[in-house]
């Protein structure tokens, strides 16, 4: 795993990262992160769309055209011999003096991309884990997927001290989304998540999950739900990349339906599952 992408050049990972990069002072910069399933980035396409609306959400060029860092980021995938693990990509506005403004229109942009080993949540998938509640203190562009990521590192943290996997977030009483995941529940047997707006991230899994739903008859509410729904659904789970799906067993001191994961969450992973697992001779 010892190859990055630095620009339009796979190179040995260095020290790369200039002090004056407006990622590394600002924050200003995008990023998107891409499970690897068998050596193969899963739903490449969607993250792409998506990092480009990142990128015009904060008037930043993507120094290089699409089709081509798809390309590339294949490539480094094929250079690292990465199996299983995901690729991280980030585009900051680039390398100029401090100053809060925009740097000249000669600035370009810096991409830069690196893969990492991890291993498939089976257990996670199938057994389920709890989940803490934490205010959303984040900014009013959460639908954008930014550098700024310092309210959900503490709240994440948060979360790990209370030995959970997930920081469940609220504002007042409406829940958001979790500090690196989106938030489904389950109520007689339909589906509700917050909308798509400016509030929550539009996550990759997200979206396929609701197209999942979909082509399983399941109906899905994409509104506005508060903490006491929450608390008392039949079942609660999130979804991110490489997390997947993970039924949510407990919430704070609260146990979430029967307290073992649902059946609409286990035919969500089973469907999930089937888009990445090769078929067997």
């Amino acid at each position: 795993m010892n190859n990055i992408l630095y620009n339009d050049e796979i190179m040995v990972r260095d020290n790369v990262v200039e002090i004056e990069d407006r990622g590394y002072q600002f924050g200003d910069g995008v990023y998107e992160v891409i499970g690897v399933y068998d050596g193969e980035p899963l739903l490449m396409d969607e993250h792409m769309k998506r990092l480009e609306r990142s990128a015009r959400e904060i008037r930043l060029t993507l120094p290089t055209e699409v089709g081509q860092l798809k390309e590339k980021l294949q490539q480094l995938v094929q250079a690292n011999g990465l199996e299983e693990g995901i690729i991280y990509l980030q585009v900051s506005r680039g390398v100029s003096p401090r100053w809060h403004e925009f740097p000249s229109k000669s600035t370009k942009a810096v991409t830069v991309a690196y893969t990492r080993e991890e291993e498939r949540e089976t257990a996670l998938e199938d057994n389920g884990g709890t989940a803490i509640l934490a205010e959303d203190i984040r900014w009013l562009r959460c639908d954008i997927k930014t550098l700024n990521l310092l309210p959900n590192v503490l709240a994440k943290q948060n979360a790990v001290e209370n030995n959970a996997i997930e920081a469940i977030l609220h504002r007042g009483d409406t829940v958001t989304e979790a500090s690196a995941s989106n938030v489904f529940i389950v109520k007689d047997g339909e589906l509700y998540t917050h909308p798509a707006d400016n509030y929550i991230l539009n996550g990759i899994t997200r979206q396929k999950i609701l197209q999942l739903c979909d082509e399983l008859g399941l109906k899905v509410h994409e509104e506005t739900y508060t903490v006491d729904d929450l608390l008392n659904a039949d079942e609660v789970f999130i979804s991110a990349t490489k997390t997947d799906i993970a039924p949510i067993l407990k919430v704070d001191d609260k146990t979430i339906g029967k307290g073992t994961p649902g059946n609409i969450t286990q035919q969500l992973v089973k469907a999930f599952r089937t888009l990445y697992e090769k078929k067997k001779a």
